[in-house]
């Protein structure tokens, strides 16, 4: 789609919100008709939502997406992405271009209450915080007086800089991009001194810098970011199926299911809840109106969360992201699911 059809989108898509009422909302059953999930990503952030070589998108909102459609279609690869700047996200949602929006967006309370959108669950804790090259020292935040800083447009981050700095008397220039290559291109170009982003994405910027190794993340984070999937209010069934299939990637990896053991799991469950959660027993499937091995077909064809986690942002990817606060609440992070019973 192109900008001029997104920008006469702009002016209906909050009244088509409000309009839209959970009688006439169906995403369900839009998505079974149309045989794929149209997901909105990232145009391009390693680790999260990216094409590789062959332009198949990678990354963890992308898996999101892949489970999703492994529990409504039963395959993995029934996703349509499209790639959406931070300005067009909101948007391409409220218009119902996408089903859902899988593209590290902050959950604040301006963007859950008055866009007539839903934050379904949180994939990833996060923070604001500033990458600065090694060799100018400084080492903390009262440094950058007087600094330049690269940031993308359309974002939390303008809003806690200018909450952050004024209060604490350090004055700082912004200068601003639409998308995080052209950021991290201003930063690398030498159009300001400092680069701000949510962590996560900072990890990934850097790998785009010629000398990575030259810069460093300074220690102190302005902000809470959780990031997570949205859809749009007026759909309480499909809400629910996109937080609940988040929740069975994590729920699979604090009772020790993974994409190689789940058949096991499902033909010998070791437990009630094993049980419970791979459909063996009761209706939890057809609670969301999914079959009743939705879940079962999340792990089989994505993985838990601890898997998808290692594989696209983690210790088995280039990003080395920790677990930290995405650890489960048994292993000292605070991802929690509510348990399927």
């Amino acid at each position: 789609m192109n900008k001029n059809k997104r920008l006469f989108l702009m002016s209906a898509a909050v009244l088509l919100a409000s309009a839209t009422t959970t009688a006439q909302a169906d995403i369900l059953g839009d998505v079974k008709n149309r045989g794929s999930l149209n997901c909105g990503v990232n145009v391009g952030l390693t680790g999260f939502s990216a094409p590789d070589s062959k332009g198949e998108w990678q990354g963890l909102d992308v898996e999101v997406c892949r489970g999703i459609a492994s529990a409504v279609l039963g395959d993995p690869e029934k996703v349509e992405f499209t790639p959406l700047t931070a300005k067009e996200r909101f948007t391409a949602l409220q218009s119902g271009e996408i089903d859902v929006l899988s593209r590290n967006t902050t959950w604040t309370a301006t963007r859950d209450n008055s866009l007539g959108l839903n934050f379904t669950a949180t994939t990833f804790y996060d923070g604001q915080g500033f990458m600065i090259a090694k060799d100018l020292g400084v080492d903390s935040l009262e440094q950058l007086d007087g600094a330049s800083i690269c940031i993308q447009s359309g974002t939390t981050h303008e809003l806690n800089l200018a909450d952050y700095f004024p209060s604490r008397d350090i004055n700082i220039d912004t200068v601003t991009f639409d998308t995080p290559d052209q950021t991290v291109q201003g930063f690398a170009s030498g159009r300001c001194d400092v680069l701000t982003s949510d962590t996560s994405q900072l990890s990934a910027l850097r790998l785009q810098l010629p000398e990575p190794d030259s810069v460093k993340v300074l220690p102190t984070l302005i902000s809470k970011e959780p990031l997570g999937p949205v859809v749009r209010q007026g759909d309480d069934k499909w809400f629910d199926i996109v937080k609940w299939s988040l929740f069975a990637m994590l729920n699979a990896e604090e009772m020790g299911i993974t994409q190689d053991n789940v058949d096991d799991m499902k033909s010998n469950p070791p437990n009630p809840g094993v049980a419970r959660l791979l459909g063996v027993e009761g209706k939890y499937g057809e609670q969301l109106g999914l079959s009743n091995d939705w879940a079962y077909n999340i792990i089989k064809h994505v993985g838990n969360y601890g898997e998808v986690f290692a594989r696209t942002v983690g210790e088995d990817s280039r990003l080395k992201i920790e677990r930290g606060l995405n650890a489960l609440w048994t292993e000292g992070g605070i991802q929690y699911a509510p348990p399927v019973r």
